[in-house]
């Protein structure tokens, strides 16, 4: 068995090669073929030297490649995965600084930091799933890459190759610690979901088979009890909100029912120069000196200030129940076909499915709830017209995309943060350039 990381010089890759040794007796990868681009080949040699001492130590039959050859690492793959970051972190900072500058959220996922790390990661996806159906066609393309729910949507609909899944962490984080407020084993808990990437509700909860939704909801209210995120203040929720909506939140919808709050928390940390892609880009680095160290052979407690744990658990559980069959039911980015009967059937959309070896099934949850569903709506146009923005280099498209996202006070701001972002990432958006490029 064979599996290509893209974007191998990743500091998340450590706990992907944890998961992997700690399910080798049901998923004995061979080979793991680490890729990254000529600006990541140090992160990629440090990494790779890493995972080599923590497969040797672990006892694995697992062979660590490292190249900068995409082509030829995709040749025999039975699954890619992608976790990569066009221009980096210092783009992130970009994405996350200059949307502040105008009084409005900036973030990698969300707004209009989120629209500019899907027109430049997009068409680089694009291209690995071209790859992918050419060189090794039976392969599963499994993304982590963020925006999940926009590169996934452009993925489905535009991409040469269909066995696209997106994957998240947060499903995982929110059922862990759900479990550890009714203080039961996370087994014993299982959360209907249904949104949109990084916009998922838990419409039913259960524990132990029982429907606990309206307790767990009552325990939410606490400020004491919050399902939070490193990369998210962790402002509490009004009570009163919390019980007349009457489904389980993510962390990430502080940014849509709290923007006020988190705009606050935001421009403290642009004031201060300790925006989160800021503060990640000084834990990267204390990250890879730790990695450097030969005498390291596990992943370091210090990757979970990173914000991505669990990750790791959802990319390898997909994976492994792909592989073995399993049948068993996992929240994953797939493509609707009618799993959410308000939105489109080509679409996008973050919910549980029976993973076969067949691919994901999507569960059907009918229409939202009317109190969600117009955000969910709201937020598939964003990404629909995003999507279409990066595949065309539609100027126009990108400043609709902008202006019909609930973070963007305005049309005006829009186009004033559009022109802005645009000139910070040119290199990184070829399409937008074609007239002067030609």
């Amino acid at each position: 068995m064979k599996v290509v990381t893209i974007g191998g010089g990743s500091s998340y890759t450590p706990e992907l090669v944890e998961g992997f040794i700690k399910r080798y007796d049901e998923l004995p990868i061979r080979e793991l073929w680490l890729v990254d681009v000529e600006e990541g080949k140090e992160k990629l040699e440090i990494v790779g030297a890493l995972a080599r001492r923590m497969v040797k130590k672990a006892g694995v039959d697992m062979e660590i490649h490292l190249t900068l050859d995409r082509q030829k690492a995709l040749i025999n793959a039975d699954f890619v995965t992608t976790q990569l970051r066009v221009g980096q972190l210092d783009a992130r900072i970009q994405d996350e600084r200059i949307p502040l500058k105008y009084g409005m959220i900036g973030q990698e996922t969300n707004g209009a930091g989120g629209l500019f790390k899907g027109l430049r990661t997009i068409p680089v996806l694009l291209k690995i799933a071209e790859e992918i159906h050419e060189v090794c066609p039976n392969a599963w393309l499994i993304n982590f890459t963020n925006p999940a729910g926009m590169v996934t949507e452009a993925l489905l609909r535009y991409g040469k190759h269909s066995k696209v899944v997106g994957v998240c962490n947060l499903p995982v984080h929110m059922t862990n610690s759900i479990a550890g407020l009714l203080q039961i084993e996370k087994e014993d808990v299982h959360i209907e979901f249904a949104g949109l990437n990084h916009l998922v509700y838990g419409l039913h909860v259960y524990a132990k088979g029982k429907e606990v939704t309206q307790e767990v909801i009552r325990r939410l209210s606490d400020p004491n009890s919050q399902v939070t995120m490193r990369n998210i203040a962790p402002i509490p929720w009004q009570p009163d909100f919390l019980e007349a909506l009457g489904v389980i939140l993510c962390p990430y919808h502080r940014y849509y029912y709290k923007t006020k709050e988190i705009l606050a928390e935001e421009l403290l940390a642009f004031q201060s120069g300790t925006t989160r892609a800021e503060v990640v880009k000084v834990l990267e680095a204390e990250l890879f000196e730790l990695y450097k160290n030969p005498n390291l052979e596990m992943k370091p407690p210090q990757l979970e200030k990173r914000g991505g744990a669990y990750y790791s658990d959802a990319a390898c559980n997909l994976i492994s129940s792909i592989y073995n069959d399993k049948g068993d039911i996992q929240t994953l980015n797939v493509k609707n076909n009618g799993a959410i009967s308000s939105l489109p059937n080509a679409s996008a959309v973050e919910v549980n499915c029976v993973v076969t070896k067949q691919g994901p099934v999507p569960l059907a949850v009918g229409e939202l709830p009317v109190e969600v569903n117009g955000l969910v709506q709201q937020i598939k146009s964003f990404e629909r017209v995003g999507a279409e923005a990066a595949v065309t280099g539609s100027y126009e498209k990108a400043l609709v995309a902008l202006s019909i996202n609930p973070l963007v006070p305005s049309d005006e701001l829009a186009k004033s943060v559009l022109d802005e972002l645009l000139q910070a990432h040119r290199k990184y958006l070829p399409a937008f350039f074609k007239e002067v490029n030609a």
